[in-house]
């Protein structure tokens, strides 16, 4: 087993993703691609993380490698590796299976329920999640469910949230892998984009505050998920 983390902004790093990967012993490569380099062959992994970004799908002529990624996704999913997609990464599978991203109804920063749909209950990776339970949001964008995948999990602002394509590809809008930490520095480092949708100073205090209470069990559920998404076998070894 081997994995590649794909990040498109440093500020937006593996957090909880990585420190699973370390914790299960499970050798990892992290690549910036914002940092122009070019995406390594499918051969080496098993599984791929493909993290957020303040970039949109759509803006491929300001961010030239967002076209290499799409080619990169659609062969990795074709081939049968496990991906996983979070918030962006989320997206770009969506768009690479044939669905559209858009602007969201809601855009939403901060803490927000989701609830699993009747398949989200059963799915292998969310069925030892309660079936409504508080996520970390950040995104201005959301996509539609691409032809033959699965939603897993909606929520009344922003119906779709996660979708399952076949057995190996996730996709959440939601960000499972950030850590306190991570969620102070973003909001110090996109604070103009947090001002304009919570101009009160009240918003920031609740969104730090709420953070203290969710983040312990948060961490515990997206560590038993990532844990199952890693330990997932490939059919017939590596391909």
């Amino acid at each position: 087993m081997n994995a590649l983390i794909i990040k498109h902004i440093e500020i937006e790093g593996p957090g909880l993703v990585e420190h699973c990967l370390q914790h299960e012993k499970i050798p990892y490569r992290i690549l910036n691609l914002h940092s122009h380099v070019g995406l390594p062959k499918l051969d080496e992994f098993t599984h791929i993380v493909i993290l957020g970004g303040p970039m949109n799908v759509y803006e491929e002529d300001r961010c030239p490698f967002l076209r290499e990624e799409d080619l990169f996704i659609k062969e990795a999913i074709q081939r049968g590796k496990f991906v996983l997609g979070i918030c962006l990464g989320a997206q770009l599978i969506a768009k690479a299976l044939g669905a559209s991203v858009t602007k969201s109804p809601t855009k939403e920063i901060g803490w927000y329920n989701v609830s699993l749909t009747r398949i989200g209950i059963i799915d292998p990776l969310f069925s030892q999640l309660p079936k409504t339970f508080s996520v970390f949001q950040w995104h201005e964008d959301t996509f539609d469910i691409p032809p033959n995948a699965i939603l897993i999990a909606t929520s009344s602002l922003v119906p779709y949230q996660a979708f399952r394509y076949g057995d190996n590809a996730y996709a959440l809008q939601f960000h499972i892998e950030v850590t306190q930490e991570m969620i102070r520095e973003w909001m110090e480092t996109y604070g103009d984009e947090f001002e304009e949708l919570h101009p009160s100073l009240l918003s920031k205090i609740k969104i730090i505050a709420d953070t203290e209470l969710q983040i312990e069990p948060y961490q515990k559920r997206g560590m038993e998920f990532l844990r199952n998404f890693f330990k997932t076998p490939l059919k017939g070894g590596m391909r």
